[in-house]
C-alpha cells in the first residue's frame, strides 16, 4: 500500500499499576486512511486500553504511537485529538452538558471556532445521527441508543479524520444497534472517515469491517479480512469468541453431508443456498 498509515502503533506495551500482567503486549498496528477496522475480543482482552492510546489518553510503557507520522507528544496532543476522536462505551462518561446542542458544541467551542462555524458543525453532526430537532432536549432523558448518538455527534462535530468507537452496540436492543451501525458505516462511505470499532459481537463484524484484528490478553493473535479470520476456529475459540450465527448454519449443513461452503454475510449465504438447491435438484 503506497499510502502512509494515519495511525501507527509500534511495539506498544502497557501495564496498569494494579496488575503485573501486560494490558497490552507489543502491539504493532497500521491504520490507513478510509479503512473500516474491527478489533474483536472478549471482555478484558485490552480493547479499551488499546483505544486510549490512539489519541494520547494513555501513554505506552514502551513503544510508540504515531499519528500522521508524528509521535504523540505534549506539543501535538491538541491536533492529535482533532484528528482522532474517541466515542467511549458508556455515553454517560462523555455527555456532560444540560442540552444536546450544548454538548455537541463543546468540542468545536474548545477548538476556538467562531459562533457561526460551531452552529454549522452542530447542525450537521445532529443531522448525521438523525437527531435534528433534539437540540434543546436534555441528553439524560434519552434512551441508551440515543445517548450513544449524541456522543457520536459530539465527536463528529470536531470533524476528525479517524473515529474510534468502543463497543458501540453494547447494551442496545437489536434495532438500535442496527441504526448505530448504519450511521457508523455512513461516516466512512459518505465522508471517508477512518473508522475503528471494538466489539465482542461477532455477528456485526462481517457486515462492517475491511480488516479484523483478534485481540486476546493484550496481544494481537490474528489479522485479516472477516472471511480469513472466521476460518481460524482454534484462534477464535482460544480468544473466547465464536463463529457468526450464519456460519454455524453452514457448518450444520456440512455435517448433514452437503457440499456447502461456509458463508458469513446474508448476501453470500443466499447465493450459496441457491447454489446448493440448484445442485441438489
Amino acid at each position: 500500500m503506497t499510502e502512509k498509515p494515519i495511525v501507527q502503533l509500534k511495539g506498544v506495551s502497557y501495564f496498569y499499576a494494579s496488575s503485573k500482567t501486560r494490558a497490552l503486549d507489543s502491539i504493532d498496528l497500521d491504520i490507513y486512511p478510509g479503512e473500516k477496522i474491527a478489533i474483536l475480543g472478549a471482555n478484558g482482552a485490552g480493547k479499551s486500553t488499546l483505544f486510549k492510546h490512539l489519541n494520547g489518553i494513555l501513554k505506552p510503557a514502551s513503544g510508540d504511537v504515531l499519528v500522521k507520522g508524528e509521535p504523540i507528544s505534549r506539543n501535538n496532543i491538541r491536533s492529535v485529538r482533532q484528528t482522532v476522536g474517541i466515542v467511549f462505551q458508556n455515553p454517560d462518561d462523555q455527555i456532560l452538558a444540560p442540552t444536546i446542542e450544548q454538548d455537541v458544541a463543546f468540542g468545536p467551542i474548545n477548538m476556538g471556532l467562531n459562533e457561526d462555524e460551531v452552529e454549522r458543525r452542530v447542525k450537521k453532526a445532529l443531522e448525521l445521527v438523525n437527531l435534528s430537532g433534539y437540540e434543546e432536549r436534555s441528553p439524560h432523558h434519552l434512551s441508551g441508543g440515543q445517548k450513544k448518538l449524541v456522543a457520536i455527534a459530539g465527536v463528529l462535530a470536531m470533524q476528525p479524520e479517524v473515529v474510534v468507537l468502543d463497543e458501540p452496540t453494547a447494551g442496545l436492543d437489536p434495532f438500535s444497534a442496527e441504526k448505530i451501525m448504519e450511521i457508523i458505516d455512513g461516516m466512512n462511505k459518505k465522508f471517508g472517515i477512518t473508522v475503528i470499532l471494538s466489539t465482542h459481537d461477532v455477528d456485526i463484524v462481517p457486515l462492517f469491517a475491511d480488516v479484523v484484528y483478534i485481540l486476546h490478553h493484550g496481544k494481537i493473535e490474528a489479522s485479516g479480512t472477516a472471511k480469513e479470520i472466521f476460518k481460524k476456529h482454534a484462534i477464535l475459540e482460544n480468544a473466547h469468541l465464536r463463529m457468526p450465527r450464519i456460519a454455524e448454519v453452514f457448518e450444520l449443513l456440512q455435517e448433514s453431508g452437503l457440499d456447502a461452503d461456509i458463508k458469513i454475510t446474508p448476501q453470500d449465504a443466499r447465493d450459496e443456498i441457491i447454489r446448493l438447491v440448484e445442485n441438489n435438484n
